[in-house]
């Protein structure tokens, strides 16, 4: 059998977005609480994302949300990680108020802030394990929270993957 490089792309990204799930679902997490959510989409889902940034980027003015919507559709896949609200009861007052009682709705634990962050670069890194470029969207994020793509998450990040020579997601204007 013979396999050219090029056919096995999209295969290989869906394959490299799976265990990036699995990298971000085993990255250390707060309390040992596991409040991360993880999904992989591509084709019609990811379009229905560059969608909504269309959406918010003109609702909101951040012009930065069109150059990322036009990016996302560049992607073979799009690795999407979130977390679910859940104070961690330390009152540690990371998150600006002394204790997690009076911390106001909306305000988001700092523990679960930091969690998506360590499973973001979890992530991340296992992509890099196989030299595959990709590159962090709040962005994308945002859109698919709106869309309700990870139920019950407050903090949505998309992590587009692009298996290239270049890649996509840098050197943007």
């Amino acid at each position: 059998m013979i396999a050219n490089e090029r056919d096995v792309r999209q295969k290989q990204a869906w394959d490299i977005a799976q265990k990036m799930m699995v990298a971000a679902r085993t990255a250390p997490k707060g309390k040992g609480v596991d409040i991360v959510e993880c999904l992989v989409a591509d084709g019609e889902d990811v379009r229905r994302v560059s969608q909504e940034m269309l959406v918010v980027a003109e609702e909101s003015g951040m012009k930065f949300f069109v150059r990322d919507a036009q990016n996302l559709l560049g992607a073979q896949c799009v690795v999407f990680v979130g977390t679910r609200e859940q104070a961690q009861v330390l009152n540690c007052g990371h998150c600006g108020f002394a204790t997690c009682g009076e911390r106001p709705d909306g305000v988001p634990c700092a523990i679960n802030s930091v969690d998506v962050g360590i499973a973001l670069g979890a992530a991340c890194s296992k992509a890099c394990d196989y030299r595959v470029d990709t590159r962090v969207m709040f962005s994308a994020g945002l859109a698919a929270q709106r869309l309700d793509l990870l139920p019950g998450c407050k903090q949505v990040y998309g992590i587009p993957v692009r298996i290239a020579s270049k890649s996509p997601f840098f050197d943007r204007k």
